[in-house]
C-alpha cells in the first residue's frame, strides 16, 4: 500500500507566492553564502527548495505536502512529472542537511553550503518558469512588492 501523503489545495496565486517565497530564501542563501554565514545559507537554500516543490506541485498537482515530515513532498513531486522528479532529485539530497545546519552543534563546510544553494538555484528555476508557463497571475522579484496570496 502507498504511503498516504497530507496534503493541502494551492490555487494559482499561492503557487505564485510560494516562487516568490522561494526567491526570496534563495536570495538570503545566497546574501549568506557571501557573507560566510554557512550555516544560515545552507538552511535558508532547504527552505528555497521545499517553498520550490510547493510551487511545482501547486501548478502540477493544485496540491502541496502539508505533513510534517518534509521527505513526504518528496512523494508528492513524484507526481508532477519531469519537473517533479528533478525536484525530487535535489530536495533529497538537501533534506539530510536541515537537521544538520538547524540543530547540529557542528559547522557546514564551505564546499557543503555551496552546493546547497547551486541545489536550491536549480528548485527554484524550475518551479519559477513551471508558475510562469501555467498562466498563474504576474508577480514581482525578489525585493519588490507582491500582492497578498488569495
Amino acid at each position: 500500500m502507498p504511503k498516504q501523503v497530507r496534503t493541502r489545495p494551492v490555487n494559482a496565486n499561492q503557487a505564485r507566492a510560494y516562487v516568490w517565497k522561494a526567491e526570496e530564501y534563495l536570495a538570503a542563501a545566497d546574501d549568506s553564502l557571501e557573507a560566510r554565514r554557512l550555516i544560515a545559507a545552507t538552511s535558508l537554500a532547504i527552505h528555497a527548495a521545499i517553498n520550490a516543490a510547493d510551487a511545482l506541485t501547486g501548478v502540477r498537482v493544485g496540491r502541496r505536502a502539508a505533513g510534517h515530515d518534509h521527505d513526504e513532498a518528496l512523494d508528492l513531486l513524484g507526481q508532477a512529472g519531469a519537473d517533479g522528479a528533478e525536484v525530487a532529485k535535489e530536495l533529497a539530497r538537501l533534506l539530510p542537511l536541515k537537521t544538520r545546519a538547524e540543530y547540529d552543534p557542528a559547522d557546514i563546510p564551505r564546499s557543503t553550503a555551496e552546493k546547497a544553494v547551486e541545489r536550491a538555484r536549480h528548485c527554484v528555476a524550475i518551479a519559477r518558469g513551471a508558475v510562469a508557463s501555467s498562466g498563474a497571475p504576474p508577480g514581482r522579484t525578489v525585493g519588490g512588492t507582491r500582492p497578498r496570496p488569495g
